[in-house]
């Protein structure tokens, strides 16, 4: 790994020249590195799908918006990060570039060794309040407690991979992922096929690899130069660096894991129609991930590209960042949405040879798949408006048009018409609803920054 000055090869000028290749350049290492650690629950999936049983699968499948739930303040708090380390980068702030890095890191190691506590804990009660079948939540609870004991070194990952995205740096981080996904992939196969492990191997293969990238990423930090190189001697928490990364992160980490509730119900309500259902929704998620994920590359390049413009004071090269960021995500979810729904039987067959699981994927595919891009279209308008400070009006933008009608319409809609397709409707219609909302908050935004 290059070191010391040759790091400035991996940075990358989001103020000056050319930005639509600029955002390309940045945003695909973010997709593939996105992709790469979906590919962590993919093995995951793919192998207790094949090796350990419908109910293995289930079981892995049904925790995922549950951790989503506990997990995603502390994930949010990374985007705070972000934002704080482009916006000093952007300004030539040094000494408060380097004071938000340690803080940030510190607040990662504390975030994570909460949570072991929180996941171990709470496990059982709230997959049986999820309404997780009995013959499920044996095997759900144990993929879940061995999953979070593995917190502290996946939050230590997303923190830092969060400050090198906002000094432009997205390639090392997916060239660490890949090492680690390698690693994920054979010690799957050794626990689950050579060892019978079922959902515990899965579990910890994963932990084991997430160390491999949190300890690439620290080594990356500790070993650049610049405002922003860590030195574990100075971890700590500087309060007014704290604030201001609570302030932008916690929004949006609330809005994360309240999202999640939504989720949630959701998960309860597949749930209510069985474990082969379970399993293709499972299936279908697995594969919708992927497509969202390179469009959240997108929201997250114009995060970072706002974020430095923003403390650059280059209000113009916003307004293009957006407008090229909606192209990009509008293409991605296109093009990807519309690929995941056209191969949709072969894609799901990996994940399980049962027909009836396969039916049910496609059931979900053919809704979600094919309207992704209006997801897309919303969270690049939450990227620009955080990139310029802005998290508490998003969050209460996305909670009510998203959330709250979600919820809404599983006592309504749902519950006059109970079918799995009347559910995943709420999906697109609830991101239109939302996208429309940020938009003209948008509007609002940059009319107040111009007269600052």
């Amino acid at each position: 790994m290059k070191t010391g000055k040759q790091s400035k090869v991996y940075e990358l000028d989001m103020c000056n020249g050319p930005i639509f290749i600029k955002i390309v350049v940045f945003a695909i290492p973010l997709i593939l590195s996105g992709i790469l650690q979906l590919l962590f629950n993919a093995a995951d999936i793919v192998v207790v799908g094949r090796f350990a049983g419908s109910e293995s699968l289930a079981a892995v499948g049904s925790t995922s918006a549950l951790i989503n739930m506990l997990v995603n303040v502390f994930i949010g708090l990374s985007v705070g990060a972000n934002v704080m380390v482009a916006r000093f980068y952007g300004a030539g702030q040094q000494r408060d570039l380097e004071e938000t890095v340690h803080t940030a890191m510190a607040m990662a190691v504390a975030g994570g060794l909460f949570l072991i506590f929180a996941g171990v804990i709470l496990a059982d009660p709230l997959l049986a309040l999820m309404g997780t079948p009995e013959d499920v939540l044996p095997l759900s609870a144990l993929y879940m407690k061995i999953f979070f004991l593995g917190m502290p070194v996946n939050l230590i990952y997303n923190f830092g991979s969060a400050v090198l995205r906002a000094v432009g740096d997205t390639r090392r981080p997916l060239y660490f992922l890949l090492m680690a996904g390698i690693v994920n992939v054979i010690l799957n196969l050794f626990f689950v096929i050579a060892l019978s492990m079922g959902v515990a191997g899965v579990a910890l293969a994963t932990v084991l690899s997430q160390c491999i990238s949190a300890g690439l990423i620290v080594r990356c930090l500790m070993k650049t130069d610049g405002g922003y190189k860590l030195d574990v001697r100075k971890l700590r928490i500087v309060k007014n660096k704290a604030r201001s990364i609570i302030k932008i992160g916690l929004p949006a980490g609330l809005q994360g894991a309240i999202f999640s509730v939504s989720n949630v119900l959701i998960q309860s309500s597949v749930n209510s129609f069985g474990a082969v259902a379970m399993a293709g929704n499972t299936a279908a998620q697995n594969i919708e991930g992927f497509v969202y994920t390179s469009m959240n590359a997108v929201y997250q390049t114009a995060l970072s590209f706002t974020s430095q413009n923003y403390g650059a004071k280059k209000l113009g090269r916003m307004r293009r960042i957006l407008v090229y960021c909606l192209i990009l995500t509008t293409v991605v979810g296109l093009v990807m949405g519309g690929g995941a729904v056209a191969l949709g039987q072969q894609l799901l067959g990996i994940y399980s040879s049962d027909g009836e699981v396969i039916r049910y994927g496609m059931n979900r595919l053919r809704i979600i798949g094919t309207t992704y891009c209006i997801c897309g279209l919303m969270e690049c308008m939450v990227g620009s408006l955080r990139g310029m400070g802005y998290s508490v009006m998003p969050m209460i933008v996305a909670l009510t048009g998203a959330c709250v009608f979600r919820v809404v319409w599983i006592y309504t809609v749902f519950a006059l018409n109970r079918t799995l397709q009347t559910l995943y409707i709420s999906y697109p219609v609830s991101w239109g609803i939302t996208f429309a909302a940020h938009l003209v908050c948008y509007i609002v935004v940059m009319r107040k920054v111009k007269r600052m």
